[in-house]
């Protein structure tokens, strides 16, 4: 499985830190959801906490998924 990437933040005024992906906005933490992020980010991969937090981390079982029978159409 390949690593995220892509993934970038910013962290403006008040405590507001927005994450994009790719350049396309994926959310916005405010508050105490941010200083969270911002020291979760600062002790491990940013990439793979962004990934996390913004619910664009894969798994490994896409494919798998995808050959179920229940999913073929």
């Amino acid at each position: 499985m390949p690593r995220p990437h892509g993934f970038t933040y910013e962290q403006h005024a008040g405590g507001t830190v927005r994450i994009s992906h790719h350049g396309r906005p994926a959310t916005t933490l405010n508050g105490p959801r941010a200083a969270q992020f911002l020291a979760e980010a600062e002790t491990s991969d940013p990439q793979l906490v962004m990934a996390r937090w913004t619910g664009n981390y894969r798994r490994g079982n896409e494919r798998t998924a995808r050959d179920h029978p229940r999913n073929r159409r």
